[in-house]
């Protein structure tokens, strides 16, 4: 049914209560995370304790976690030391931190190969927040 703008109003009322109850179907991200991501392309080495004997990339990073490819696949829950590698001015800055992974996918390809890794910060010094800050609001602007 369609109303003509000289048809009484309550054939538009009529249209837009049914227009409202239709059910209204298409694509919907709902974005969960707290921080908006940034991607990068970082050097990353990680491992247990304080020994990074590990080497990885991070793709995007938050003040809440970062996105990680590693070689191997780590467990849920698991903990990592994290370190990350980037540029300040002329300088190669690095940052540490203690990391939970949150969830991780099947291998990048059927050989094994990279393991996508999304991890979040458990414990990381101010000084180091206020550098992933620096980072990330040069990324935003």
């Amino acid at each position: 049914m369609a109303c003509d703008a000289n048809w009484p109003s309550s054939c538009r009322e009529t249209m837009m209560k049914e227009e409202k109850e239709k059910p209204h179907y298409g694509l919907v991200n709902f974005e969960r995370r707290k921080h908006p991501r940034f991607n990068v392309d970082l050097p990353a080495e990680y491992g247990r304790a304080d020994l990074f004997v590990k080497q990885g990339d991070a793709a995007n990073a938050s003040e809440g976690g970062v996105l990680l490819y590693l070689p191997e696949q780590k467990e849920i829950g698991e903990r990592l030391w994290l370190r990350l590698f980037f540029p300040s001015g002329s300088q190669l800055v690095s940052l540490e931190a203690l990391v939970e992974v949150a969830w991780r996918d099947l291998p990048l390809d059927k050989d094994g190969g990279e393991y996508r890794t999304g991890v979040r910060f458990v414990d990381i010094s101010s000084e180091d927040v206020r550098k992933l800050e620096d980072l990330l609001r040069t990324l935003s602007g």
